[in-house]
């Protein structure tokens, strides 16, 4: 978009149009994401505990409800303890948003539409995602409170812990797909449902559940939320806030939850490509006119949005169902549970990949897939007259085939 508006605007303008209409959509994430999913919450744990919910604003659903708690929070007084560091204190909160917010500029929405491509965008997204907790440790530090320090290093003490067996996981489709662009990944898996990498083998399989339990905790949602501690009764690294920066917490939350679960649906769940290849049984794709490829990727965008929604409702779901672990349970489901089986997993997943390059099912299918959208270096592009490889499959230049080319020569499945 930003080049055809260069043909009529300067072009720093036009950049920078675009650049704010995709941060402003982006925007809408935490902040209407944050009230829809407290109404969800709210409704699912009622529903859980054999309760009705909201019910008094906005008829039997309570949909007034998210109005209602907006006002309330932004009008009401900002407090600051007086022997708080005041420039920290108001800076934590808008370190965790911006974190959080920051994360969702390299998650694709649907084919192509992403506010930045990155060709390192799985990393990117954890990276970021993990700044989210100097926010916490500074607001527990700069609020000049004991429990507010306590519950700021117990959450800093998970959130780094989880990042280990969190991170392992992410590895293993990134060595499945040999891309860690998360466009490519989307691409790879569009078609049937058999071509999602959760039915790739075994090994990913059980990777999902020990990413799911792993990011859990990292966005410290129940029974991993320990910011909050029973014997304390108090919030946590937040106790000390109200109002406004208050709730820039919790939309760092339900943002985080959203993107964490964008990125399980990219990595899992095919990203925006539902379960049956309805675009293109349509004929809604670039190949028919613009029109017709627009119309295709507003489907796969709200196919993609409905996959994080499911994931951000699991996690409530989770929440509302099973009991509080205590900070050495929670530190002993990361060291002895989930860190030696996402080690296992991405073992056992280099070996299937090794042995089936292409997967259980329909694994020619995969395969060709694999072989159009994996990235070819440029030795591989070269002619054959100045590409000799050599007899162990390296060209004669010194570069190396991309793992596309050498499973397209057969290389792969030896």
């Amino acid at each position: 978009m930003a080049p055809y508006l260069a043909n009529y605007l300067p072009q720093w303008l036009a950049y920078l149009a675009v650049g704010l209409v995709q941060c402003v959509l982006l925007l809408l994430i935490p902040f209407v994401g944050a009230m829809f999913f407290v109404w969800v919450e709210r409704k699912v744990s009622a529903r859980i505990q054999d309760r009705l919910g909201p019910t008094r604003c906005g008829g039997k659903f309570g949909w007034l409800q998210l109005l209602a708690d907006g006002l309330k929070l932004i009008t009401k007084e900002d407090l600051r303890p007086k022997d708080a560091d005041s420039v920290l204190f108001l800076l934590a909160p808008y370190v965790s948003f911006c974190a959080s917010f920051t994360a969702l500029l390299a998650l694709p929405f649907s084919n192509g539409w992403v506010a930045q491509g990155l060709d390192v965008g799985v990393f990117f997204v954890l990276a970021v995602l993990a700044l989210e907790v100097f926010g916490v440790i500074l607001a527990g530090y700069a609020s000049a409170s004991k429990w507010s320090l306590f519950g700021a290093m117990r959450e800093a003490a998970q959130v780094v812990s989880y990042e280990v067996p969190l991170g392992l996981c992410v590895v293993v489709p990134v060595l499945i797909t040999g891309e860690m662009d998360l466009v490519k990944i989307g691409q790879m898996q569009q078609g049937l449902f058999t071509n999602w990498l959760i039915f790739h083998d075994p090994f990913i399989f059980i990777t999902f559940w020990v990413y799911f339990t792993c990011a859990t905790a990292s966005v410290n949602r129940a029974p991993f939320d320990l910011a909050e501690a029973e014997s304390e009764l108090v919030a946590g690294f937040h106790t000390e806030y109200s109002g406004f920066r208050w709730l820039a917490f919790y939309m760092a939350e339900y943002g985080s939850m959203f993107a964490v679960s964008g990125l399980a649906a990219i990595l899992f769940f095919g990203g925006w490509n539902g379960p049956l290849p309805v675009t293109q049984l349509l004929g809604l794709t670039p190949e028919h006119g613009a029109l017709a490829g627009w119309f295709g990727n507003f489907l796969g965008l709200l196919n993609f949005v409905f996959k994080c929604v499911a994931g951000v409702t699991f996690m409530i779901w989770v929440r509302w169902t099973l009991p509080r672990l205590r900070i050495d349970q929670v530190m002993q489901v990361c060291l002895k549970y989930c860190t030696p089986i996402a080690a296992v997993m991405f073992l056992g997943a280099t070996l299937w990949t090794y042995f089936v390059p292409g997967g259980l099912v329909l694994p020619s299918m995969y395969a060709e897939r694999y072989v159009q959208f994996s990235a070819v270096e440029p030795a591989a592009q070269a002619s054959p007259a100045t590409n000799v490889a050599r007899p162990g499959g390296e060209p004669a230049d010194g570069h190396r085939l991309s793992a596309a080319t050498r499973l397209d020569s057969g290389q792969g499945a030896r």
